[in-house]
């Protein structure tokens, strides 16, 4: 129990717990099945984003770009569907092969001209929703394929409430949690994936021992545009539009949930129950406000609160166990006489 209380994960599910217990008690509509899997299902998409900037901060890098790289990517995939047919399957691989391509760039410019990750991102960022309104001139799409309807509407478990009326686990709910699974056992297991900490906690280090470290950085930055394609796809699903300034400015609110579940700005930190515990907190905070009838206006306030709170409480009680490790190894130490520490 007291190595589970260790762990940054363990806060921030209690801080949950409090946040859950609080809003129920003001409003028990709050803990009940119907709104657990509408908060998963609208959710889903800033969960999706969040694995791919998991893997981009651990790896010590950040990406300021994958709003505009979901944007494009899910503009692109439902214009080529419109105009020549296609399935959801069609959707989700033209997605994805123009996300990794756009994600790959970010990670071959960072790597080859050493340009700062966020200086490299903001750029590409400007450069990728420049050239969509551009090309678009800002139209939204209104009528998407009929197959974008039907898929949304399935459920892997239905249920009914008192008045008759449906809901259940949604499919994009699914496909988000089967994302995590998947990246949880990339990176516990595989070679690629220890590789992405080592590449985070010292490039150099990692370097000498063999890492390839460019394929990596590619790698990290081509799978967070592959999240940001599947993110896309799932915001057209939810909203049944596609618009071109509907996603970018998601960024901050990304980065800070993963970032409130553990993850470290400076690299080679962070786990994927972290990142699920930080997007949900501030999901429920968001929806606890909104059940609670509180001002959409003191959103940003709360969840300012929120990740300092809490970020500042588990950097605390690092400091303070590192500060206990030091002490325990002086005191074993055995110095000559008229020796000082």
């Amino acid at each position: 129990m007291k190595k589970i209380l260790q762990r940054h994960e363990a806060y921030v599910f209690i801080i949950i717990l409090v946040f859950s217990a609080l809003i129920t008690t003001i409003n028990p509509n709050f803990f009940t099945l119907e709104n657990l899997f509408d908060l998963l299902k609208s959710t889903a998409f800033s969960g999706i984003l969040a694995i791919g900037v998991l893997l981009v901060l651990i790896s010590g890098g950040i990406d300021m770009s994958f709003a505009a790289v979901a944007t494009i990517s899910e503009y692109t995939s439902i214009t080529l569907c419109l105009k020549y047919g296609g399935s959801m399957l069609t959707a989700f691989a033209i997605a994805m092969v123009v996300a990794l391509v756009l994600g790959s760039i970010n990670g071959l410019l960072i790597h080859k001209f050493a340009i700062p990750p966020i200086i490299t991102t903001i750029a590409t960022m400007n450069l990728y929703y420049g050239l969509l309104i551009v090309i678009t001139k800002g139209r939204w799409i209104y009528a998407l394929p009929s197959c974008f309807n039907s898929f949304s509407q399935i459920r892997f478990l239905t249920l009914t409430t008192e008045s008759g009326i449906p809901f259940g686990l949604s499919v994009v709910t699914v496909i988000w949690f089967v994302l995590m699974a998947l990246t949880a056992w990339m990176l516990k297991f595989t070679r690629l994936g220890r590789s992405v900490y080592a590449v985070g906690g010292d490039a150099t280090s990692a370097a000498r021992v063999g890492i390839n470290v460019m394929f990596t950085q590619v790698f990290v930055y081509g799978f967070m545009g592959l999240m940001a394609s599947f993110a896309g796809i799932v915001q057209a699903l939810l909203v049944q539009t596609v618009a071109p300034n509907s996603i970018v400015g998601k960024e901050l609110n990304v980065i800070a949930a993963v970032v409130l579940g553990g993850a470290s700005l400076s690299g080679g930190k962070g786990t994927v129950l972290g990142t699920f515990l930080g997007v949900m907190l501030l999901a429920i905070v968001q929806n606890g406000m909104t059940l609670m009838k509180v001002s959409a206006v003191w959103y940003d306030v709360m969840v300012g609160l929120v990740i300092l709170i809490s970020v500042g409480f588990s950097s605390f009680r690092e400091k303070h166990n590192s500060n206990v490790r030091r002490i325990d190894v002086l005191e074993d130490v055995v110095l000559p006489e008229g020796a000082r520490v």
